[in-house]
């Protein structure tokens, strides 16, 4: 594998599940999505007593980006690094200009996603008006989908998590496009929704999330964040796609692909979301 992204992140998945080390040694690129699934894979694992081994990416270029995005800086906590850490972390200085919104972030409390928004709308303006055209509003709709995202781990998740913000070139269409990856650990939709609602499965719990605005709090008004999310990422053409469990539901525009539903997936727990956002 050479792309490792929310294209391959299934397969990637199927195929560490039962090897004792994450091999990236072929590595050629990598999206926020991919750095942060590989983080919470180890994550994972550390948590059950299983430190896997992460052979780091033959790439320089590679390397340089997953410095850039503070990769390293949690993958020592949950992974045997090879090589050493000491021979790679550390030695890319950072340009002064970037595309990137976010580097990975922890999100353990809420305060953190005060200092995450704080920091993304510093940027904001330079990236989105930029390079994606949007407008004040448009911004505005950004900060507010990035923060109930986040804001999802804290209130349901029971767990921590990590979001990374990217901006690429994204040739398919030709377009710029931000990536957003968000994901925790926590017990899943299934599991937070089944106290007050009759769940089938993951695919039922995400729809009923996402398309419904079911929530695991009988309080009114509350369960409406992902929803807000859903229409802004509707409003922009955007892509949305949440999976947890074994289930994922999309929500695609029409320069999208992958499909709206997929069951009987490899079981990961928590929520895994990604938003892709393209220049209008």
């Amino acid at each position: 594998m050479t792309h490792l992204s929310d294209d391959t992140f299934e397969s990637f998945l199927t195929l560490i599940s039962n090897q004792t080390q994450l091999d990236l040694r072929d590595i050629s690129f990598i999206d926020p999505y991919g750095m942060v699934g590989i983080l919470e894979i180890g994550r994972f694992f550390y948590s059950k007593g299983n430190n896997k081994s992460l052979i780091v990416p033959y790439s320089e270029d590679v390397l340089k980006y997953l410095e850039r995005m503070d990769f390293f800086k949690y993958a020592e906590k949950y992974f045997k690094l090879e090589p050493d850490a000491p021979k790679f972390i550390n030695q890319y200085s950072r340009k002064s200009f970037s595309d990137v919104l976010l580097e990975i972030t922890s999100i353990e409390k809420s305060d953190d996603i005060h200092f995450i928004v704080g920091k993304v709308k510093k940027r904001a303006h330079a990236i989105l008006e930029k390079h994606l055209h949007y407008n004040e509003r448009a911004i505005n709709g950004f900060i507010v989908a990035l923060s109930e995202a986040c804001q999802n781990i804290i209130e349901h998740s029971e767990n921590t998590g990590f979001v990374g913000i990217q901006k690429y070139h994204f040739q398919n269409i030709n377009k710029n496009v931000v990536k957003i990856a968000v994901m925790d650990l926590g017990i899943g939709f299934k599991k937070s929704l089944e106290g007050l609602h009759t769940i089938k499965d993951d695919i039922e719990a995400l729809e009923k999330a996402l398309l419904h605005g079911a929530s695991r709090y009988a309080d009114r008004g509350r369960g409406h964040g992902l929803a807000a999310v859903r229409r802004f990422v509707n409003e922009w053409n955007g892509k949305l796609s949440i999976r947890s469990g074994t289930a994922k539901f999309s929500i695609l525009p029409d320069w999208g692909y992958g499909k709206e539903r997929e069951k009987n997936l490899t079981f990961f727990p928590g929520a895994q979301i990604n938003i892709m956002l393209p220049e209008v």
